[in-house]
């Protein structure tokens, strides 16, 4: 495959309602897109990066920088396929996300010049996915307690909780006390809190958590391991995952068995699916994790959750959690379940009409 071009496109996305977590509050996402073209197809792959840099250092502008800079020009330009494009980049340190944005963007087209899905090409094994919800810090117990009601009437199989210092024991015993023991529940701290906090997060334990996700840093595995020693509840490990090599230290250390995969996070579905591969061996559950992707990001993450392996519901949600309309044709919960795109590449492409009204900005780069 021979690529002619990288166009890369910003688009304004409003969120349906704010999205408060322990380190930032959304109110629409500014969405990088990546769009490769070949003579005979184009591919589409979606940047995760955050405006600001909160959850992680990298950052949308960040983003844009180093792709046209850096990596739009290091790719093969002849023979181009994903492991091609993986070992061009592996010289330029980090900038995870912008390498996942480029690297599945080349692989869709790909796929699509071969008549291949993704879902394929990874090894899913279903073709439908069990969905969970992520539920933002609210102002108030019973705010909280509405949407929870809302999200469960809508199917969703799994409830997660956004937590931070002060907004933790009494908002997770309040959705038990309301929902009962039969509801998959689980929190999230995005690293709010530190080791000083084990006897609080131990108060969790009463709750029949599936797992408290991130609770401190994500430099401290160390930390994460003499918390697992100290509560019931399953350690997940979510920023403290960057690669394969991170995932085998956490399990080696003790300091997850439960590991969250966001391909943005790691550099892309070839990395995803070595800690797919890595836990399964090792019989260490994964899941899904979402950075409220458009249905771009959307539609590949959902492919990657149909492997063997992830047998915890995801945060793979229909498009309706987060946007009134989507870029492509919108993703809708069916019995609590999305069904894995069948078609070739990531099964879904931008509506064009859409894809003109929301985008701000873009960019093309010869090869």
């Amino acid at each position: 495959m021979r690529i002619t071009g990288v166009e890369l496109r910003r688009i304004a996305m409003p969120l349906v309602a704010p999205f408060r977590t322990s380190f930032a509050v959304e109110t629409a996402r500014d969405v990088l897109l990546v769009r490769v073209v070949t003579p005979n197809a184009e591919g589409w792959g979606e940047c995760v990066a955050m405006a600001d840099p909160l959850y992680s250092s990298e950052y949308v502008d960040g983003a844009v920088d180093v792709l046209r800079r850096f990596l739009v020009p290091a790719l093969p330009k002849t023979d181009v396929d994903e492991h091609a494009v993986e070992r061009a980049l592996e010289p330029f340190k980090g900038h995870r996300m912008a390498k996942h944005a480029l690297g599945t963007a080349v692989l869709d087209a790909r796929l699509r010049e071969d008549g291949r899905s993704l879902g394929r090409h990874l090894g899913a094994s279903r073709d439908r996915v069990p969905c969970g919800v992520s539920v933002g810090i609210m102002d108030s117990v019973p705010e909280l307690l509405d949407a929870v009601a809302g999200y469960l009437d809508e199917g969703y199989v799994r409830i997660k909780l956004k937590i931070e210092p002060g907004w933790d024991v009494e908002p997770v015993r309040a959705v038990r006390e309301r929902f009962g023991d039969d509801v998959l529940l689980q929190v999230d701290a995005n690293a709010a809190f530190t080791l000083v906090d084990a006897p609080r997060l131990a108060r969790l334990d009463d709750f029949g958590l599936l797992l408290v996700e991130q609770p401190f840093a994500h430099d401290d595995m160390v930390q994460h391991a003499r918390l697992a020693q100290l509560i019931r509840t399953p350690v997940c490990l979510d920023e403290s995952i960057e690669s394969a090599a991170h995932a085998a230290a956490a399990i080696s250390l003790g300091a997850a068995s439960i590991i969250n995969v966001k391909p943005g996070r790691v550099g892309g579905y070839l990395e995803a699916r070595r800690i797919h591969d890595l836990c399964r061996a090792h019989g260490v559950a994964v899941w899904c994790g979402g950075m409220l992707e458009t249905g771009v990001g959307r539609a590949a993450n959902v492919a990657l959750a149909a492997l063997p392996g992830f047998t915890l519901p995801g945060d793979t949600s229909a498009s309706r959690r987060y946007f009134a309309e989507d870029v492509t044709e919108p993703f809708v919960l069916d019995d609590g379940h999305l069904a894995v795109p069948t078609g070739p590449g990531i099964g879904v492409e931008p509506v064009a009409e859409r894809l003109r009204a929301f985008t701000t900005w873009s960019e093309w780069l010869p090869a």
